[in-house]
């Protein structure tokens, strides 16, 4: 009985750290991502203040939304039409997507979007980024569901 109870909590345990090293695996696939992004974007959108800033947090307000609309997408399809095994799931949910959007980065440029007064690009920056965030994760739920 013992034997099966260890070989219970074995084969458990493997799961549970083959999911988290693909957490991170997919994780760092995220990061590399939005890394990438976010230079492209910077260098399209150039254009800077006489303090050195660009005007809007163009490319994390990008990152945001195309992630919304990802996860939004994926978890519908995951849930509704292309079952997956759970390590898949987490894999790029939790790690892919999770390390690609930016809400923290979010957060404190929008911070910083006020504490240089720049009280407009803030408002449009949070009030944006969410509702945007919320349509896009609609938007990935219906184009899922016509799938």
């Amino acid at each position: 009985m013992h034997l099966l109870a260890f070989r219970f909590f074995r084969r458990k345990i493997l799961l549970a750290m083959t999911k988290l090293i693909c957490v991170l695996i997919g994780g760092a696939f995220g990061t590399g991502c939005r890394y990438g992004l976010s230079l492209f974007v910077q260098n399209a959108f150039s254009g800077q203040g006489a303090d050195g800033k660009t005007p809007f947090p163009y490319a994390t307000f990008l990152i945001n939304v195309t992630g919304s609309f990802v996860i939004g997408l994926l978890a519908e399809l995951f849930s509704a039409k292309v079952p997956v095994s759970p390590v898949l799931r987490a894999t790029l949910l939790t790690g892919v997507l999770g390390g690609y959007t930016t809400f923290s980065s979010f957060s404190l440029e929008t911070l910083s979007l006020l504490r240089d007064g720049k009280w407009g690009s803030a408002c449009v920056n949070a009030v944006g980024s969410v509702l945007l965030g919320l349509l896009a994760v609609w938007l990935g739920v219906r184009v899922a569901q016509m799938l």
